[in-house]
């Protein structure tokens, strides 16, 4: 068995001593980029980036990931207040706003849910197992995944009223995108020619933004003890995942990466439901 994953330690090279001063108006235009061209990997909305976009912008995008991803979410909460509005049952409202978010996304995270179930279920060894995961034909394993996972976020959020499903589905869809550079720094790439190892790890100072922000989203649309409860759940959701992707394959990919915003979003779902839960 492999040993247990340490925090990964980077070594950022020392700042240029030309560099130029930071100031707010930059410090601004990086936001408005990263946003910019995190929509247009997290999304399918008819937006581009003129001209060429630079190379580093990939890997600085992910901390505007609990952004998009609260935009997300806030997108299928209105989906299903609206639905709730016009007198439908809450199941079928509950599945309208999920169908919402996958045809935003473009079912990217799910598709990467069903590949890692389909790799981590079918393979014999590292080896079979990551190239499963390459294939993009669907096995039963990833076809039991996508159904398990729908019907736990459809389910977890018909059990909600309208603004606490609006305010659940902020929360998880900003974390499960935070958690993503927090993998990144702790595993190591499974594959070295992956579209996730070239993102590298996230200096410390990033991944802190990053987790803080969703973190702050959660605390700003859920009550106080609320947020904690499905934070926790976040981060064991994190966790168990990220051992089984190092036990399983070594460490991290980009489809270790899509499973894992799909369990938090679900693990942060199912604990916002047994809270509102009657006792």
């Amino acid at each position: 068995a492999l040993p247990l994953p340490a925090m990964a330690r980077r070594t950022d090279p020392e700042p240029h001593q030309d560099a130029p001063p930071w100031s707010v108006l930059d410090e601004l235009t990086d936001w408005r980029d990263e946003i910019h061209a995190s929509a247009i990997f997290l999304t399918r909305l008819p937006i581009r980036w003129q001209g060429d976009m630079p190379p580093d912008l990939a890997a600085r995008s992910l901390r505007a990931g609990p952004i998009v991803g609260g935009a997300i979410g806030l997108a299928g909460g209105a989906v299903f207040a609206g639905a709730l509005a016009l007198g439908m049952p809450p199941t079928l409202a509950a599945l309208f706003a999920i169908a919402a978010q996958i045809g935003l996304t473009g079912g990217l995270h799910e598709d990467g849910l069903a590949d890692l179930a389909d790799g981590l279920g079918g393979g014999r060894d590292r080896a079979a197992k990551l190239e499963i995961m390459r294939d993009s034909r669907i096995g039963s394993y990833g076809a039991l995944a996508l159904i398990l996972a729908v019907g736990a976020r459809v389910l977890a959020l018909a059990s909600l009223e309208p603004l606490a499903g609006i305010a659940a589905l902020v929360a998880a869809g900003a974390m499960s995108r935070a958690v993503w550079p927090a993998l990144m720094n702790w595993l190591p790439p499974a594959r070295t020619d992956g579209v996730a190892a070239a993102h590298g790890e996230q200096p410390a100072i990033r991944l802190a933004v990053t987790l803080g922000l969703a973190a702050a989203l959660a605390f700003l649309v859920l009550p106080f003890f609320t947020a904690l409860a499905a934070l926790a759940a976040a981060v064991l959701a994190t966790a168990g995942t990220g051992l089984l992707a190092w036990r399983q394959i070594g460490g991290h990919t980009g489809d270790v990466l899509g499973g894992a915003q799909q369990i938090v979003e679900i693990a942060m779902l199912a604990a916002l439901a047994a809270l509102a839960a009657p006792v």
